[in-house]
């Protein structure tokens, strides 16, 4: 178990890290919409014929009806709008607002009838000055639309994993690798409709390394790393499943300015804002 939780964490830490570059280079010449279903769909039924083989049970149709509304939340509010965002937004910037997603998660906490600490209160007012501050840096100048989107992505998420964990303590014998395939499978089916709807259309040629970005989170982002995440909200502390808002963030932008990106002052203060913020939610003080 420890292992796991050990290999698990290192993939959500490390790949999710890098999904931003690769979501930026993708949308070049890929629709944004249609690109993440191409990543999600086809690693979903990977994962479907892995649970299979593994012996899990076909779901039921109220299990997928169940599921569906997960998969848009994660997968249409949670990486869809970042995809169409990283048009113009800069993936260092994306990837900083996303680590709110836990302070978005004590909100929906909040919501829900769990009465906020003063500490808690304390760490929603510090993140989100983090979000003005970088609303006023080069990382997350783009067109007004695409930042709004960005801004969005992280209460869908959160909202998205809330919902996910309750389903996986209601069907504690349902297999983690089937959770995952449902989710991207549903989340894909929709990225395509949304996309199709919108009138986004597939190129006819795009080049090797958009395709490769597109492989590469499909197999590593999705696969990989997704798989990792459902296996630690059902298996680990919340705390824990969600720490890696404390280290995609800083691995993001270091990726972003090595790719040229625009990095200011406002994007590293905006770090150590939101990190902070992060950090008082999820490390809770030690009782005497």
């Amino acid at each position: 178990m420890a292992t796991r939780m050990v290999l698990c964490l290192a993939a959500v830490y490390l790949i999710w890290s890098s999904t931003f570059r690769a979501m930026a280079i993708a949308v070049r010449e890929l629709p944004p919409l249609l690109m993440a279903s191409l990543r999600y769909s086809p690693a979903g039924l990977v994962m479907l014929a892995v649970a299979r083989r593994r012996g899990a049970a076909w779901p039921s149709v109220r299990q997928w009806v169940t599921v569906i509304p997960i998969g848009a939340l994660l997968f249409i509010g949670g990486n869809g709008f970042i995809a169409v965002g990283e048009q113009t937004v800069a993936s260092s910037g994306a990837a900083v607002v996303c680590a709110t997603m836990p302070l978005w998660a004590a909100v929906l906490s909040a919501l829900s009838g769990e009465r906020p600490s003063r500490r808690e209160w304390l760490a929603l007012v510090i993140g989100f000055v983090g979000v003005v501050v970088l609303l006023g840096g080069p990382s997350l100048a783009g067109k007004p639309w695409h930042i709004v989107l960005v801004l969005a992505s992280p209460p869908c998420w959160a909202l998205g994993s809330s919902l996910a964990r309750r389903a996986g303590k209601a069907a504690a014998s349902h297999d983690t690798f089937m959770s995952s395939a449902m989710q991207m499978i549903t989340g894909g089916v929709a990225l395509a409709v949304s996309g199709v709807v919108l009138g986004e259309r597939l190129p006819t040629h795009a080049s090797a390394q958009t395709w490769l970005a597109v492989a590469y989170l499909a197999v590593f982002g999705s696969l990989i790393a997704f798989t990792a995440y459902n296996w630690l909200l059902r298996h680990a502390r919340p705390v824990v499943a969600t720490s890696y808002a404390y280290v995609n963030p800083v691995l993001a932008v270091a990726l972003g300015a090595a790719a040229s990106e625009q990095v200011g002052v406002s994007t590293v203060i905006a770090i150590v804002l939101i990190i902070g913020a992060v950090a008082l939610v999820l490390v809770k003080p030690r009782t005497r």
